[in-house]
C-alpha cells in the first residue's frame, strides 16, 4: 500500500543539504579539462555552453608530469596490446597478473621492504590497512596526528579499536598519552611524512624514537612524498634514511608517479596478513594491468633520474620567492606545497573563478572540511613543466587581482 501522505520529503532534504554548501561559499563546481599529452601542464577547458578555451593546470598532483613521460606511456601501450583493459577480478580470483606483481616488486624495492600490496587508491590502502589492523593486533590503540588524512582518520575510526589524537606534531603530547597506557597492549603510530594542504614535514626521527620507546608500530603517509624526495624517489623516509624504521608505507601511484592506485609496503609476514583480512582488498578489482605497467615504469625511471626532483624543488623554491616578494600570506614549510591563505570560501571561489575567466589559470579552490574554517587557500602545486613563462603569468595574475579584490571586497562577496 502506498503512503499517501508521504512524511519525508527526500528531495527537499537533498536540497537543504546543497543549499547549505551554496550558502557557505563551500559548493564544489567540476571544471571540464582535456589534459594535452605532451604539452603538460597545459589543458583545455571544455565549457558548459560548448566553446573551449586554454588553461593551464596549477592544481594539479601529477607533481612531475610523469603522466606524459614516453617509458609510462610505452610500457601502457605494450600491456593494453599484450592482456586488452581490465585485470578481470580481484587479486584473489583471476585479478593477479605479472604486472601487478612486477610493481608490487619494484615497490617494495623503492622502499627497501620485503613485500608491497597495491590498492585501488592511496584512500582505500590506508583504509583498508588501518581498519584491518586490530583484527590482526587484537586490542591495539593507534595514536593519530590531528591532521591526518581523510582516509586514515576513516579507516581508524571504522577499526573498532581503540585510538588517541595527538596535536599535530606534537611529540611532548604524543609521549604523554603514549605513557598513559598500559604497556604490555599493542600499539601503532600513524603519520605522514608532508601534510598536503600546508606543506609541512613530519618529525620522523622522533616519532620513531618514541615508538622504539614505548613498544609501537609505526605508519607513514608518504603520499606526498613518493617520487618526490630521496635519492631514489623512496620519499621524506628514504632522504633521511629512515625507511628501516617504518613498519608500514604508504603511498600513492597516482600523484608524482603520473598513473594511478595506492599501496602500502611493510613485511612480507604483514602484507600477507592485510591481504588476507581486509575487506577492501580482498573484494575489490584489482586495477587494470596498462596502469600496473605503467607505475612501475614510472617507478623505474625516477629511482635512476633525479633530474624532474631537482626542477621540481627549485621550481617550488622560484614561485613561493616570487610570492613572497608580493606580500602574499602564503605557507612556506620547505616543501613543494604552495598554499597561499585567502581565509574566507567565498572569496576564495571568487578569486579561483577570476583566475581562471581572465587568465586561464586554473587552481581550486580548498575550503572546509578539507581545512580549518577561516584558513581557505588557493593551493599552487608547481612542476617541472611549469615553466618560466607559465610562472610569469601566474605572479602577475595574483598581482593584479590580489590587489584588486583588497580593494572590492564587495564584488569578492557577491
Amino acid at each position: 500500500m502506498i503512503n499517501e501522505e508521504m512524511p519525508v520529503d527526500y528531495t527537499a532534504k537533498l536540497d537543504e543539504a546543497l543549499n547549505r554548501l551554496h550558502d557557505e561559499g563551500r559548493y564544489r563546481t567540476f571544471i571540464d579539462i582535456e589534459r594535452k599529452n605532451g604539452q603538460f601542464p597545459h589543458a583545455t577547458w571544455r565549457k558548459t555552453d560548448g566553446s573551449e578555451t586554454p588553461i593551464t593546470v596549477w592544481c594539479g598532483n601529477d607533481y612531475l608530469g610523469m603522466g606524459q613521460h614516453p617509458a609510462v606511456l610505452a610500457a601502457m601501450h605494450e600491456a593494453i596490446d599484450a592482456t586488452g583493459a581490465g585485470s578481470g577480478g580481484t587479486r584473489n580470483i583471476s585479478g593477479t597478473t605479472v604486472y601487478h606483481k612486477r610493481l608490487e616488486a619494484e615497490l617494495a624495492d623503492l622502499h627497501q621492504k620485503e613485500s608491497a600490496l597495491v590498492f585501488s587508491s592511496a584512500y582505500i590502502a590506508n583504509d583498508a590497512t588501518l581498519s584491518t589492523l586490530p583484527k590482526l593486533f587484537p586490542g591495539l590503540i593507534i595514536y593519530s596526528d590531528e591532521l591526518n588524512h581523510a582516509s586514515m582518520i576513516e579507516g581508524i575510526k571504522r577499526n573498532g579499536g581503540a585510538k588517541r589524537i595527538f596535536r599535530h606534531n606534537d611529540l611532548a603530547h604524543l609521549r604523554e598519552l603514549l605513557a598513559a597506557d598500559d604497556p604490555r597492549t599493542p600499539k601503532l603510530i600513524a603519520f605522514e611524512s608532508v601534510y598536503s594542504m600546508d606543506g609541512d614535514f613530519g618529525p620522523i626521527e622522533a616519532i620513531c624514537d618514541l615508538a622504539d620507546e614505548f613498544g609501537a608500530l609505526t605508519y607513514l603517509d608518504e603520499v606526498h612524498a613518493v617520487g618526490m624526495y630521496g635519492p631514489r624517489g623512496g620519499g621524506v623516509s628514504e632522504r633521511d634514511q629512515l625507511t628501516h624504521r617504518i613498519d608500514i608505507i604508504n603511498g600513492t601511484l597516482g600523484k608524482a608517479f603520473g598513473v594511478f592506485g595506492g599501496y602500502i609496503a611493510a613485511s612480507s609476514k604483514m602484507c600477507d596478513a592485510v591481504r588476507s583480512y581486509a575487506p577492501g582488498f580482498i573484494f575489490t578489482t584489482s586495477i587494470p594491468p596498462a596502469v600496473a605497467a605503467g607505475a612501475a615504469a614510472s617507478i623505474a625511471h625516477l629511482k635512476v633520474d633525479a633530474t624532474l626532483r631537482e626542477r621540481h624543488q627549485t621550481q617550488a623554491r622560484i614561485l613561493k620567492t616570487r610570492l613572497k616578494a608580493m606580500g602574499l600570506p602564503i605557507i612556506d614549510h620547505g616543501s613543494h606545497i604552495v598554499p597561499v591563505i585567502v581565509g574566507d570560501p567565498k572569496h576564495t571561489k571568487v578569486l579561483s573563478d577570476m583566475l581562471l575567466d581572465r587568465y586561464g589559470i586554473y587552481v581550486q579552490p580548498i575550503n572546509f572540511p578539507t581545512v580549518p574554517r577561516g584558513t581557505e587557500r588557493l593551493r599552487f602545486t608547481p612542476s617541472p613543466v611549469h615553466g618560466a613563462a607559465e610562472m610569469d603569468v601566474l605572479v602577475r595574475a595574483m598581482d593584479a587581482l590580489w590587489s584588486h579584490c583588497a580593494l572590492n571586497r564587495q564584488e569578492m562577496s557577491a
